[in-house]
């Protein structure tokens, strides 16, 4: 079983930063495909960004290309997402997930473990 555990969300003003983090329980981190999804209210959940096992390889939403970066540190198996130039509509609940898989995937239905959340609100 993995758990994963989201923080760093918070409130930002519009062209502002946060680094969101996922840290797991898991020994074998390093063999788990990520991926950050968010959903905003009245929305359907949606893909963001997710990184491959070996961490070579990565994908981003046309909505947050150029402005989100995922990585990850195996060594204190923990997952990152830096966003900047951040906008009112980025506002939602963000959340880290996990699939044990050597590929990057935008589809939520093929991630097993789910983070419980954090809130991002950028005000204009």
């Amino acid at each position: 079983q993995v758990q994963l555990v989201e923080s760093g969300g918070g409130l930002v003003q519009a062209g502002g930063s946060l680094r969101l983090s996922c840290r797991a329980s898991v020994r074998t981190f390093s063999s788990y495909t990520l991926g950050w999804f968010r959903q905003a209210p009245g929305k359907e959940r949606e893909f963001v960004a997710t990184i491959n096992s070996l961490g070579s390889s990565t994908k981003y939403a046309d909505s947050v290309k150029g402005r989100f970066t995922i990585s990850r540190d195996d060594a204190k198996n923990t997952m990152y997402l830096q966003m900047n130039s951040l906008k009112p509509q980025d506002t939602a609940v963000y959340y880290c997930a996990a699939v044990r898989s050597y590929f990057t995937t935008n589809s939520p239905s093929v991630y097993d473990y789910w983070g419980q959340g954090t809130q991002v609100t950028v005000s204009s």
